[in-house]
């Protein structure tokens, strides 16, 4: 059918072209993708991508796509996908936007394990992977803005597995050059195949969200290059039929604009958050929250002592899945507004080494926790661009001491400097990678347009 939401995305995909990009989407999509890989390789030494690893060496197949973080494992392109998209997301350290998702994670695994998939006379080059992988991200975009419900932290469904599957579907779809019919036909399979649960967050299976999004898109692309069909209005609001709206109560899709002088890509208007530590985005305002607090504390007392303490107060967005008061693994941890608060005043920062078993489980850190009260103001809604986090320390003495964040270092609004995010990937990298193996993967990222074999990276 003509003139339809579904066609409008499908022309979108396979009319984008590589100048259609400006020098801002250029420059932001390549940091997403060095700390996507940054975060994929230290993601490769967690127990949950182990996992993965070892399920998928179970299939004999074609092995030919890179494993992060293990030289010389290939696996077939699927399960590659699968597996570095679950390590990307294992630490739960991956990019995030609004409206909420995890672009990256989502569509890199799947680009990086076709380009190494074709034939040597058909690969594709640096600004095909380029392009392939911003067409990923703007469908993603597009889709989240068709749902008020989706400008909100999730309560059904985990984002990246329902928007980050038909990114996946159409960055690979774009990469395998595949006609506007089979564009359409991938967005439909990608359909049938995404969507998961919140319940699974904090758990090991949240990973796999993010890993069966990268590799059920890239899946899709393949079925629809080899003549599979889908419904031709996924994605339109049909009454009494639901497609992509089914996961959504409210759902009001609009036509995606061809790709030209008249398109502004979002990633142009909004920048990307990374994050500084590993963990859920809505912990990183509470750490420097508490941080700010901290800091007063010690000017206060000459330096951190909790007996002084009566009362750790957190102002936070009702969200139920990141409010755990008592997380007892890594993956809570990680979910925790309560846990995040006290590693952060207890230690004065908060990195890989907070959510080991031992960090975990101190107990000083135990007494920190029975000390917090939670409150859900009004006005601290639970959205990426509006919530803040509140950390006020009432004292034995009767004085309070109060620390609040609307904005954390990494957010959109304040985002990490060029020192920075290298800072993160070299440290990232280096549990895995040798430093000239490092450096080199930043040089290939910064001159990814001039990559005349995309699956050098």
């Amino acid at each position: 059918p003509e003139d339809t939401v579904t066609s409008s995305f499908a022309s979108f995909i396979h009319g984008a072209r590589p100048e259609h990009l400006s020098q801002t989407v250029r420059q932001r999509s390549k940091r997403m993708i060095l700390d996507s890989i940054g975060v994929g390789l230290v993601g490769s030494t967690t127990r949950v991508f182990d996992i993965a690893l070892r399920y998928c060496r179970l299939y004999s197949s074609v092995a030919v796509s890179s494993v992060y973080g293990k030289p010389g494992v290939k696996l077939s392109p699927t399960l590659a996908a699968f597996t570095n998209g679950v390590a990307t997301h294992s630490m739960d350290f991956d990019d995030t936007w609004h409206p909420a998702t995890h672009p990256s994670g989502a569509v890199l695994p799947a680009l990086l394990a076709a380009s190494q998939m074709l034939p040597p006379t058909t690969k594709p080059n640096g600004l095909d992977f380029l392009l392939a992988f911003n067409v990923g991200l703007e469908v993603q975009g597009r889709l989240m803005h068709f749902s008020t419900e989706a400008h909100d932290i999730p309560k059904r469904f985990h984002p990246p597995s329902v928007v980050g599957t038909l990114g996946s579907a159409a960055a690979t779809a774009k990469l395998l050059s595949l006609s506007s019919a089979q564009c359409c036909h991938a967005l439909g399979i990608a359909a049938s195949l995404a969507g998961a649960p919140m319940a699974n967050a904090a758990t090991q299976a949240k990973p796999l969200h993010v890993g069966n999004a990268t590799r059920l898109g890239l899946e899709a692309a393949l079925l629809a290059a080899r003549g599979m069909e889908a419904n031709p209005l996924i994605l339109d609001d049909i009454p009494g039929c639901s497609g992509f709206s089914a996961f959504y109560s409210i759902y009001q899709p609009k036509p995606l604009s061809a790709p030209g002088e008249h398109h502004e890509f979002l990633l142009e208007k909004q920048d990307i958050a990374f994050k500084r530590f590993p963990a859920h985005l809505g912990m990183h305002w509470v750490v420097d929250a508490a941080l700010s607090v901290r800091n007063l504390f010690i000017n206060y007392a000459g330096s951190f002592s909790p007996s002084l303490i009566r009362t750790i107060l957190l102002k936070i967005p009702v969200s139920k899945y990141i409010n755990r008061p008592f997380p007892s693994s890594e993956h809570q941890a990680r979910h925790s507004f309560q846990f995040n608060a006290c590693a952060a005043l207890l230690d004065g920062e908060v990195g890989l080494g907070s959510f080991s078993e031992s960090s975990i489980h101190r107990q000083e850190l135990r007494e920190l926790l029975d000390k917090v009260v939670v409150e859900h103001p009004e006005d601290n809604v639970a959205n990426f661009d509006k919530m803040y986090g509140e950390v006020a320390l009432l004292l034995h003495s009767g004085d309070v001491l109060t620390g609040k964040c609307d904005t954390f270092y990494g957010h959109w609004r304040k985002p990490l400097s060029k020192e920075s995010l290298l800072k993160k990937f070299r440290s990232n990298a280096s549990h895995v990678l040798p430093e000239e193996k490092i450096e080199a993967i930043i040089t290939l990222v910064d001159n990814l347009e001039n990559l005349s074999d995309s699956s050098q990276l």
